[in-house]
């Protein structure tokens, strides 16, 4: 028996304007107009047979992701949300996040996002230096990444984003934190900030830039997550600050290890059921297929030797502590599965336990990729 996590929805937009060289998301650049009602009709559709996995389990949080969703029209926007609102049992507290580009969010268009229910929205900023915009292939200046957080603000939401990188190519400890103080300017209730990493599959992969070393970096990160707290920021994953009662739900069900539906182009989903069973689902990556009514790529078993390597692995990005109790109660399995390998991470320092948590220490977090190495199934 599994006790059932929270339940999230991800919708996928998969096109941009352009594609960045740095981008290894599911996102195809447009030739023409999109084909907006066409697609929200296939999404809807996606949503009926997914629908039918979670029975009326209540959802409690909507990530719009792409690509650009902010490409849809408001129109758009309104008819997809109301049609899911039809189609799946939403909380009526639930927080509805939508990605945005700068360049795309338009007064108008965003105040009817916000009818269509959105009620948070994620800005990708990533620097306010223009040769820096420029060289990551972004079509927005840091004057409109500047309007669309005012905006933003102006419009009441429950909250926004700014999604900001660093360690871009050539970049300097001074360019990194002049981002960062720019960023903390505009106060946003919630800040991304990460570091650049070149991806294969990518232009930059392919072509790889000249990026800051090592010493650079850390001068960059350290002095930043000082800015950061002083500005009354509290990191609460790797890459992730907020004001607090302004963490991502949507993200904090992710790595806490909840469940969600995943419909639209590419998208990945993870179903738990009572009988033990838990199912990911990864949906056809591209627009073509998926139009043709073609939306589930691939479904399967999470078996129970990969189960605590997934668990670990999204549970261990979080810098709170972890109940010792929701190991057991959302993979399946007895904590004495993992004993072997939590006494070695205690042993070597990177997490501490007590009666009824496990945390992360300071050790474990700059040494997460051997620690995660702890929890991998035999091949």
């Amino acid at each position: 028996m599994l006790k059932l996590p929270p339940l999230s929805l991800y919708i996928h937009i998969p096109w941009c304007v352009q594609k960045c060289p740095y981008c290894d998301f599911n996102s195809h650049t447009l030739k023409g107009e999109i084909p907006q009602r066409e697609y929200v009709e296939h999404l809807l559709q996606d949503l009926d047979t997914d629908a039918e996995l979670v029975g009326d389990r209540v959802v409690k949080t909507i990530f719009i992701g792409g690509g650009t969703p902010s490409l849809l029209s408001a129109e758009s926007m309104q008819m997809l949300m109301d049609s899911v609102r039809q189609r799946i049992n939403l909380d009526p507290q639930a927080e509805i996040t939508m990605e945005a580009n700068p360049g795309t969010v338009e007064a108008d268009r965003f105040s009817g996002y916000q009818k269509a229910g959105i009620n948070r929205i994620s800005i990708g900023v990533q620097s306010f230096g223009n040769d820096k915009l420029i060289t990551l292939g972004r079509i927005h200046g840091p004057d409109e990444a500047k309007r669309a957080a005012k905006l933003a603000t102006e419009l009441n939401l429950r909250s926004f984003n700014l999604d900001l990188m660093h360690g871009l190519p050539s970049q300097t400890q001074s360019e990194g934190l002049s981002d960062l103080r720019q960023a903390i300017e505009l106060s946003p209730p919630h800040l991304s900030w990460y570091q650049l990493t070149i991806e294969p599959n990518t232009q930059f992969g392919s072509r790889p830039p000249t990026l800051p070393d090592d010493d650079t970096l850390w001068e960059i990160y350290s002095e930043g997550h000082k800015l950061l707290t002083a500005a009354g920021y509290q990191q609460y994953e790797t890459s992730a600050y907020a004001k607090p009662g302004y963490q991502c739900e949507h993200n904090l069900n992710y790595w806490r290890f909840g469940d969600y539906l995943g419909i639209g182009c590419g998208a990945h989903g993870k179903i738990s059921f009572n009988d033990g069973r838990i199912i990911r689902t990864i949906k056809t990556k591209h627009p073509r297929g998926y139009m043709e009514g073609r939306y589930m790529q691939q479904s399967y078993n999470v078996e129970a030797q990969d189960r605590p390597f997934e668990y670990f692995m999204n549970r261990l990005r979080l810098l709170e502590a972890m109940p010792r109790a929701e190991f057991s109660e959302f993979t399946g399995l007895a904590e004495s599965t993992v004993r072997a390998q939590i006494d070695e991470a205690i042993a070597k320092g990177y997490i501490t336990q007590t009666e009824t948590e496990w945390q992360i220490t300071e050790h474990g977090k700059l040494f997460l990729n051997s620690l995660l190495e702890l929890f991998l199934g035999e091949e």
